[in-house]
């Protein structure tokens, strides 16, 4: 699918959109709270702009994913099966939005964005002391992961911090274990969301590649970022980011 009528002034500020949610995505999670709004605020309609974000996000994950197993932040022994329940939840979350009203996207994407702003910011903050799990891993590989991954596939923004969430909380990871981890997951749901989608119709070519390229350098920079901030400060980018572009998103 392909849109007409977008400006080179359009084209550069996702461009530059994507740059910083691969950036905050790789430290925080929630890079779509910036690409999903400024997609539909382009002019998209909701289907293609959830599917042209999955293209452009995939890039950044995907770079984000090789570097955490690159340099062993994560083993592929630990996670290749939660990546495959990742990855059922997402194909399937993404063939149910097929069928759903595109007009109630338009109210359920802002619905969602301020409840994952607000879920941050009242919820409290889990230290690394978390003394033991709350749920089995099959429990968490079985039903946790493909849940989270179904949302990825039906709506997506704040994906990649629930799964750092669900690590912590629900498996008493360390943060920065449980935000790599969740690097790798979010790149199977995405890639999943991204095959049906594209077999589908969804993806707005021209403007996927170039958000690609900005997601590229901003996981990148990311990536040799996530090990050397403070990690009180890493929870709090979503929480900004989410009210930012829900107001930018209801304005506009």
């Amino acid at each position: 699918m392909e849109l007409i009528n977008l400006s080179f002034e359009i084209l550069a500020f996702l461009f530059v959109i994507a740059i910083v949610a691969g950036f905050l995505d790789t430290l925080a999670g929630g890079g779509g709270l910036l690409t999903l709004p400024a997609l539909m605020m382009s002019g998209m309609p909701p289907l293609a702009a959830l599917a042209t974000n999955k293209l452009q996000s995939t890039a950044g994950v995907a770079t984000a994913t090789v570097m955490m197993l690159r340099n062993k932040r994560v083993r592929w022994r630990d996670v290749k099966y939660l990546m495959l329940a990742a990855f059922i939840g997402s194909a399937l979350g993404t063939l149910i939005v097929q069928i759903m009203n595109t007009e109630a996207l338009t109210i359920v994407i802002p619905i969602v964005i301020a409840a994952i702003g607000i879920y941050f910011l009242v919820t409290p903050v889990i230290d690394d002391n978390t003394k033991k799990p709350r749920v089995s891993p099959n429990v968490y590989k079985y039903v946790v992961t493909p849940t989270i991954g179904c949302y990825d596939g039906l709506f997506g923004p704040g994906t990649g911090s629930f799964f750092a969430l669900a690590g912590r909380s629900l498996r008493a990871q360390p943060f920065l274990q449980a935000t790599a981890v969740a690097k790798t997951l979010n790149f199977s749901t995405n890639l999943a969301s991204l095959i049906v989608f594209i077999f589908a119709g969804h993806v707005v070519w021209l403007v996927g590649i170039i958000m690609m390229a900005g997601q590229f350098i901003g996981a990148w920079l990311g990536s040799h970022c996530l090990f050397k901030i403070p990690v009180k400060y890493l929870r709090y980018l979503v929480v900004v980011m989410c009210f930012a572009m829900l107001a930018k998103y209801l304005t506009s």
